[in-house]
């Protein structure tokens, strides 16, 4: 089997080339679309191939490997699936994946904050990119999540402090009666 002819690209493609061959087959042929179809077995079997062919091309040395930048061979193969899972949208198999795995090592809390980055869990994310970033300091690819996640976080509380809306509650009198006044309606049934 030829992975360039699996994927329908020329030899020597670029790295942003297979992927986006990739991601368009997978889309083509992923077996959620062939559900109760007759075409459902043989979908399978092609998905089967564009996964071979693609983590063939990722692990030779014209690419390095995943949507998240190279990683080292091992670390790539129990977290393949993953990151495939992620580039397709699909966050509850590979966050299942992640779930069931017993590797918790940097790349796992990695995958964790792009997960929780992908669903607006801007917490979760930071916490879990800075795990891994603290358990692989050396590793570009943490660092550059974690800058680039970290830095949305302070452009969101700067908005909002702009909007008038200030950590911690601020000392805006309306707030502060509408509050109580809420509350002392749910303690009881006298307003």
């Amino acid at each position: 089997m030829n992975p360039y002819e699996v994927l329908g690209v020329r030899e020597g493609a670029s790295e942003a080339e297979i992927k986006a061959a990739y991601k368009e087959l997978a889309k083509k042929y992923h077996p959620d679309k062939y559900v109760d179809n007759p075409l459902s077995d043989l979908a399978e079997q092609k998905m089967q191939e564009i996964n071979t062919a693609y983590d063939m091309l990722m692990k030779s040395d014209t690419g390095s490997g995943g949507n998240y930048g190279s990683q080292s061979g091992a670390a790539r193969s129990d977290f393949m699936q993953v990151r495939r899972d992620i580039d397709m949208g699909n966050l509850s198999a590979a966050e299942t994946a992640l779930d069931n795995s017993s590797n918790r090592n940097a790349e796992w809390f990695f995958l964790k904050g792009v997960i929780a980055s992908r669903k607006g869990w801007y917490d979760e994310a930071v916490n879990d990119l800075q795990t891994a970033v603290n358990m692989d300091p050396s590793n570009q690819e943490f660092r550059r999540h974690y800058a680039a996640i970290a830095g949305r976080g302070g452009a969101f509380r700067n908005q909002a402090q702009g909007r008038g809306y200030v950590q911690g509650g601020g000392d805006d009198m309306c707030c502060r009666a509408l509050q109580c006044y809420i509350c002392a309606d749910c303690c009881c049934d006298c307003i």
